[in-house]
Order: structure tokens, then C-alpha cells, then sequence
């Protein structure tokens, strides 16, 4: 009887461990019904991408530095991520004494690309205009020709402006000009900047928009650039420090420490036609003209529009 007894209290405790796992069996046998699902984390938003896959320098940021040594000044603007540039026509010429070529070569090897160059209209312009289509240049720009005093002087300006354009035209390359804060001034019952807009021929006459010079002339950048669609091609991007008096014409500035709203400007630029979006600084305060190329690459590389 006590072997009978221990066997029936063997078979007891195998059956009583038996319905113990008997659900945990039937719960891992496929049916996944009553699985607890982990809730799925919250995605953290993509941050903004920045908004310019390129942009550029105007050489005269850097006038003081070009002239001892072009090429190390241009390898450390490359190395700040700078991809095009913008000569101007110095006492050394639009290619610093290297030749077209030459010049061309150097930047070919840092990965850079010189799409303009300010210069001198009245001196060799037909031979300017050959040197750059060259080199694949994309434009030559008048910097500058200062207010005029009579209707007649400002015809005569549009004239040599569409005359330039047919000789740019004439090499495959562009002609555009570049605006100061004096074009913005009434003269004479009209802007003298609309009456070059409207006098000079769209088909050879293209605008680089210096917007911080419309800022300073009193104008409205975002106005103009949808008044004038595909008409600025180029611009310069140059900072106004804040708290100055709105007299003060040498206010430049680091880009990102004015008060030139960039993202909200720039973006009505890129929707209007702007293809070129250098940077260019004129005035130093406790630093050095390549550490304000530096922090201009760091705002335009990072920057969203708005």
C-alpha cells in the first residue's frame, strides 16, 4: 500500500507541474494575440537642411591679404568651404598676375570656381571679356559708376552697359552690373536704379543685387527682386551692423550679427531667379578679413531659409 501511495502521489505532482506549463506552451505555439507590443518611440524631427549648395567670395573681402600672397589666401579660403569666387580688377589684374590660365589651374586644383569678376568697363573690355569666356567664366560685372547729375548721363550709363552686354554676349559669357546706395536716391522725379533696370536690355544686361547696399540706400531688397524677377542674377551678401545710424554707409559687418534678415531675403532671391550668392564684407572691427570669411562660410554653409 505504501508503494501504491507513493506512486499516486508521483503522478499527482507531475499533473499539478503539467497545468502550470500547459499555458505558457499554448501562448509560444504562434498565437501571438495576447503579446505585449513595446509602444514605438516618438520620431525626433529631421533637423532643416541648409538651403545653398554653393556659394561664394568677392575677392576684395580679402584686398589687403591678396596682394602678399593670392595663392595662400586662396587655399585657406578654400579650406573654409568656400567653392566660387569673384575677382575684381586690382593693380594685379582680375588673375593676380598669373594669367587666365594659370589662375584658372589654381583654382581648378582646390576646387574651386571663379564665376565673375568685377572690372574696369573703359580699359580693355573686349580683351577682359575674351580672357574669361576662356576660362568658362559666367560673368563680368561693372562694381560701380557713381550718381550722375543729369537725365542724359544716366542714358548714356545704359547705353555702355547694353553695349558691354553685346560684347560679353559676343564671347559666350554675361555682363551684369553692380549696385551701390546711390542708385536708390530719388533724382529728377524718378529711382535712377528703375530707370536701369528698365533701359538696360534683359537679353545682355544682367544685376548683381548688393544687398546691403539697397538695405543702406533705403530700399527694400525683397521689393526689387520681386518687382524685377530673373533680372538679379548674382548678389552680394553682406551684413549692416545693428544699432547704427541708417547715415552710416561704411556699417559692414559678420554675417549673422546684423540686421539683415538672409533667411527670409534669400529665399525670395532663389525663387526669383538669384543663381549666385557671394559673400563680401568691407569693414573689420577686432578682426582680420579672412577670420570674417571664416564666420561668413560658417552662416552661409548652416544657413536655412526662412
Amino acid at each position: 500500500m505504501k508503494n501504491d501511495r507513493r506512486k499516486f502521489l508521483q503522478v499527482a505532482g507531475t499533473l499539478t507541474a503539467g497545468a502550470f506549463l500547459f499555458p505558457q506552451i499554448a501562448c509560444s505555439s504562434g498565437d501571438t494575440t495576447s503579446e505585449v507590443k513595446t509602444p514605438a518611440m516618438p520620431k525626433t524631427p529631421e533637423a532643416p537642411k541648409p538651403s545653398l549648395d554653393q556659394y561664394g567670395i568677392q575677392l576684395y573681402t580679402l584686398r589687403d591679404d591678396m596682394p602678399k600672397d593670392p595663392k595662400g589666401v586662396l587655399k585657406q579660403l578654400s579650406s573654409y568651404g568656400f567653392k566660387q569666387i569673384e575677382g575684381y580688377d586690382g593693380k594685379q589684374g582680375m588673375f593676380w598676375d598669373m594669367g587666365n590660365k594659370d589662375f584658372k589651374k589654381y583654382l581648378d586644383d582646390l576646387g574651386m570656381n571663379m564665376v565673375s569678376s568685377h572690372c574696369d568697363i573703359k580699359v580693355d573690355f573686349e580683351k577682359k571679356a575674351a580672357q574669361a569666356a576662356e576660362i568658362g567664366m559666367k560673368y563680368l560685372i561693372c562694381p560701380y559708376i557713381g550718381a550722375q547729375t543729369s537725365m542724359d548721363a544716366w542714358k548714356k550709363v545704359t547705353d555702355r552697359f547694353n553695349e558691354c552686354g553685346a560684347i560679353c554676349k559676343k564671347n559666350g559669357i554675361k555682363f551684369a552690373y553692380h549696385n551701390h546706395a546711390y542708385s536708390f536716391v530719388p533724382f529728377s522725379g524718378m529711382i535712377p536704379h528703375d530707370f536701369l533696370m528698365e533701359n538696360t536690355d534683359p537679353e545682355l544686361v544682367d544685376h548683381e543685387m548688393d544687398i546691403y547696399w539697397v538695405v543702406t540706400g533705403g530700399a527694400d531688397p525683397i521689393e526689387y527682386l520681386k518687382k524685377y524677377p530673373n533680372r538679379f542674377r548674382l548678389c552680394h551678401v553682406k551684413d549692416r551692423m545693428k544699432g547704427v545710424e541708417a547715415t552710416e554707409r561704411s556699417a559692414s559687418c559678420d554675417l549673422g550679427t546684423g540686421i539683415i534678415d538672409y533667411p527670409k531675403i534669400l529665399k525670395v532671391a532663389k525663387e526669383n531667379g538669384m543663381q549666385y550668392f557671394i559673400m563680401e564684407q568691407e569693414r573689420y572691427d577686432n578682426t582680420t578679413p579672412l577670420e570674417s570669411a571664416r564666420v561668413g562660410s560658417e552662416y552661409l554653409k548652416n544657413l536655412v531659409f526662412a
